[in-house]
């Protein structure tokens, strides 16, 4: 029998966005780690899974069945092998090297003089624009030092002034990535409410995939349209209907309990 695993996205899937984990969530989520482990996989780093899901890491037996997996997997913490342990890091991807020198600078160069003319826009502006994770960059037009009532603003003009405003975005920057003949290998793609996840080509969250061969994967997320940072693995597991595309972590509860864990638990 395979060993099952239930991949959750964070952000909007397990949290509201950038908020810390919904507790409501924990006894669906202690059920559900009786009959399968548990894994987060998200585009954010390491430092904001843990702000965000302390709870489960620190103060639950949950935190003995869960993997963390930043920034879309290229970045692995198997779950602690005893109560003095913690998640520590055994793989990381480095993007630099992935792509070169030239095309990082390019892509580094581009975000800068784009985020410059932004002032254009009546966008609130935070700071902590760009964050180089290592394996990824993610670009957040109005930084993320937003507060909450900015991120509000930033969505309203995304969706409803602007008519998408950084699906456009993402438009312009794929027109540079093919001026640009180093960088064909580079995706980017919508990362949460407010910000780009930029990586290169194959390190979206199926990459996450390859610490669990061998396993049945499961997946919830909540970006799972076009653009959206949890497209290719929702797409990739849907074929045994084992891929959920949710709207916030009370769709998240009420799915486990109606259809994830009665049909693993069924299947043991």
């Amino acid at each position: 029998m395979n060993k099952k695993i239930v991949l959750f996205d964070m952000d909007g899937t397990l949290t509201p966005p950038r908020e810390e984990f919904d507790i409501d969530l924990l006894p669906a989520l202690r059920q559900l780690s009786r009959v399968a482990e548990i894994g987060i996989v998200t585009g954010s780093d390491y430092d904001y899974v843990t702000q965000q899901m302390r709870l489960l890491m620190e103060n639950s037996e949950i935190r003995y069945n869960l993997h963390i997996l930043p920034c879309n997997g290229t970045k692995y913490y198997p779950p602690p092998q005893s109560a003095s342990c913690k998640h520590e890091l055994t793989f990381e991807k480095n993007m630099r090297e992935e792509l070169g020198e030239f095309c990082f600078a390019a892509i580094m160069q581009y975000i800068l003089r784009r985020q410059s003319q932004l002032h254009l826009y009546s966008l609130p502006m935070t700071g902590h624009f760009v964050n180089y994770r290592g394996s990824m960059i993610n670009w957040s037009p109005i930084g993320r030092n937003a507060t909450t009532e900015d991120r509000k603003k930033f969505i309203q003009f995304d969706h409803k002034e602007h008519s998408h405003f950084r699906e456009d975005e993402i438009k312009s920057f794929k027109k540079f990535l093919k001026r640009e003949e180093l960088c064909n290998n580079v995706e980017i793609k919508l990362g949460g409410d407010t910000s780009y996840d930029i990586f290169p080509t194959g390190w979206d969250k199926t990459f996450s995939l390859q610490h669990f061969e061998g396993y049945e994967c499961w997946f919830v997320g909540d970006r799972c349209g076009v653009n959206g940072n949890d497209r290719e693995i929702y797409e990739k597991l849907r074929y045994n209907n084992r891929s959920f595309d949710v709207e916030n972590p009370e769709n998240t509860r009420v799915l486990l309990y109606n259809e994830i864990i009665p049909r693993i638990s069924n299947d043991r």
